[in-house]
């Protein structure tokens, strides 16, 4: 699969944001509490020490080999990503970046003009599965 972005237009014929090839998915991924215990940037010399869930990492760089862009966007803050990055590399995870400054406090509802899924990590990574579940979307009036 290639990375390379390619042209889009808009209904109108007009240039949009470019966007992937077909079947690369450009995941972004939260850190704490979702491939490594939840710790608050309150504690940051916790961050050195935590462990990678063993199910991310394995997942995680599975999804890298098979061509797909993984981005770490985590709520820690630029002063934590020199030790945020230190403990990816450590750990052996496989990425294209890593973004800083999410919001805190979770509860997300995000608003794009491209495609967005969303899954809710609950415990453990796997390959995911195809279930349809009710969205909230724009009312096209």
């Amino acid at each position: 699969m290639s990375k390379e972005l390619k042209e889009a237009l808009d209904k109108d014929g007009k240039k949009a944001s470019p966007v992937l090839e077909n079947g690369v998915k450009n995941y972004l991924i939260d850190i704490d509490g979702t491939i490594t215990d939840d710790v608050p940037n309150e504690q940051p010399e916790r961050m050195e020490t935590c462990e990678p869930y063993p199910d991310a990492l394995e997942i995680l760089n599975k999804w890298y080999d098979e061509g797909h862009i993984i981005t770490f966007f985590t709520s820690r803050t630029e002063a934590h990503r020199e030790v945020t990055e230190k403990w990816l590399n450590k750990h052996g995870f496989k990425y294209h970046g890593c973004l800083f400054g999410k919001p805190r406090g979770g509860n997300y509802h995000w608003i794009d003009n491209h495609m967005v899924k969303a899954t809710r990590f609950k415990g453990h990574f796997t390959d995911l599965i195809t279930m349809e579940k009710t969205i909230e979307v724009f009312d096209n009036k």
